[in-house]
């Protein structure tokens, strides 16, 4: 699929391109580094862009470059690390944007084409269709219920955008998974949709049940999770946590997938104790994390 070129040159005013500085402190420095290059979308006149959380998370400093070459000093001022979305804002009036796709008008087989910084005022494009719609389950504590997966690789950063062809924005590059899958895949729009007013009032979703984050990876193995690592000063670490750990269960319940496991910690709350049953050098063994809370953690 070839996206006509006028709709191309029509959805690049919206797009930009991030520079951020992380202090050298900040807990996502470790795996994320401390400068990071992103890309966005302006989805408001006034200067509110949307990209990926990973991007921006620690954000000491931000330039935003717009597709003509004219910078703004960008202000980080919400994220939502369950939906792995962020909004930025700019100043700015009249400026270019684009509107969101209706979620009813995106379904599997649809053409749609990815446009993303490759830094700067350089943008770079490919399109595809979409392929599923399916749930994604990240090794880092993370469940979207529903993705956007186009048969196209990301051509520039993270947080680039996925429009339709009547260019309107229908989700958020996360992710490129073409080495593994053959598709890219996009945080649907609808998620900021749902959850806009109290992103842009509180600078996340206070209305939404918190769920406990106990800070580490996991992989799935032979039908087992095994812990691939933890997160330093996290609970699972304080816990006593340690990666090549299979965990079994938690409280009575047996897990073998991360959906489950996810699904299974998140019925408790930030502050409970947690009970995991794990496997340690063939021992099975019980241990107790006190469930933490992430957006406090990485605010720290």
């Amino acid at each position: 699929m070839n996206a006509n070129l006028r709709l191309v040159h029509a959805v690049l005013p919206a797009t930009v391109d991030l520079r951020v500085k992380i202090p050298d402190h900040h807990p996502s420095t470790r795996n994320l580094g401390t400068e990071r290059m992103g890309s966005g979308t302006i989805i408001d006149p006034s200067g509110y862009i949307l990209t990926v959380h990973y991007v921006v998370l620690g954000s000491e400093s931000m330039t935003v470059t717009l597709a003509d070459g004219e910078q703004y000093t960008g202000e980080l001022v919400a994220q939502d690390f369950e939906t792995g979305l962020a909004l930025i804002k700019i100043p700015g009036r009249d400026l270019p944007f684009l509107r969101p796709a209706p979620p009813e008008s995106i379904s599997v087989g649809g053409p749609a084409f990815i446009v993303a910084s490759s830094g700067g005022t350089d943008r770079r494009v490919s399109g595809g269709y979409v392929s599923s719609m399916e749930s994604y389950d990240g090794h880092w504590e993370y469940l979207l219920e529903k993705t956007i997966r186009l048969t196209a690789f990301n051509p520039g950063f993270g947080g680039g955008t996925m429009s339709d062809l009547k260019g309107r924005l229908m989700g958020v590059v996360s992710l490129n998974l073409t080495e593994v899958g053959k598709f890219s895949l996009a945080i649907p729009v609808e998620y900021y949709l749902q959850n806009e007013q109290e992103l842009k009032q509180h600078g996340r979703v206070k209305s939404r049940p918190q769920r406990p984050w106990l800070g580490f990876y996991t992989q799935s193995l032979a039908g087992h999770i095994v812990i691939a690592g933890v997160v330093p000063g996290g609970p699972a670490e304080a816990s006593g946590l340690k990666e090549g750990d299979i965990i079994l269960g938690v409280g009575a319940k047996e897990v073998r997938s991360r959906p489950e496991l996810y699904r299974e910690i998140w019925k408790r709350s930030p502050g409970e104790r947690i009970s995991l049953r794990i496997l340690r050098e063939e021992e099975s063994i019980n241990l107790e994390v006190i469930g933490g809370n992430r957006w406090e953690f990485y605010q720290s």
